[in-house]
């Protein structure tokens, strides 16, 4: 079986357009401060597929696929957060794109 193909799509105007995916995790004092909700609807904001979910450690944990420059204005929105938010760090590791996900949805 090959391997599936990262998905493209073009622009308007019929040029390719770039898509990337990111799986990022956020520390400093993101839980409690509605992070995850204001992440996931950012992200649905910006057209973006993926997942954002709280983990244990107190970090939140979100991976993001679409056009790279709107992935990049959610890895911006990421390093500052909702207000109540203190992010101590965003790291950021680049993957290839799968097109598994159909939206953007908070996990449990």
């Amino acid at each position: 079986m090959k391997p599936k193909k990262p998905p493209t799509k073009r622009s308007k105007k019929g040029a390719v357009v770039s898509q990337t995916r990111v799986h990022l995790k956020i520390t400093g004092i993101v839980q409690g401060v509605f992070y995850r909700a204001t992440t996931h609807s950012t992200a649905e904001r910006l057209g973006l597929k993926g997942w954002v979910r709280n983990l244990y450690d107190g970090s939140v944990e979100a991976v993001a696929e679409g056009e790279e420059s709107v992935v990049n204005e959610l890895i911006a929105w990421c390093r500052k957060g909702p207000s109540g938010a203190v992010v101590d760090n965003v790291d950021v590791r680049r993957e290839e794109p799968t097109g598994e996900f159909t939206g953007f949805r908070i996990r449990y």
